[in-house]
């Protein structure tokens, strides 16, 4: 994974929240942003989000695409990750 991260083209993780074989996408996160911390990430779940901020170990800023979605709500929710992205990086850069 930390090759792959490195990689300048991959702009977006986008994962589920449960994820078979032991890893839970918020691990996956974490671990994404101790090598990409501008990284910005997109969950998708079935569970509601409550159950997800509550028990799947997101935080309450995450971003969570509900399943099943739409192609207008999967474009949306990439729009506000790539916004969210750019700001906390405008923010980063302010004295």
């Amino acid at each position: 994974m930390h090759q792959l991260l490195c990689e300048p083209d991959i702009a977006l993780l986008f994962t589920d929240v449960v994820m078979p074989g032991g890893m839970s996408g918020s691990e996956l996160a974490h671990q994404a942003r101790t090598l990409r911390p501008d990284l910005p990430v997109l969950f998708a779940s079935g569970y509601t989000g409550h159950a997800m901020i509550h028990h799947g170990g997101l935080g309450a800023g995450a971003l969570l695409l509900p399943k099943p979605y739409l192609r207008s709500q999967l474009a949306d929710k990439l729009v506000q990750a790539f916004k969210s992205a750019a700001t906390r990086d405008l923010d980063s850069r302010l004295p």
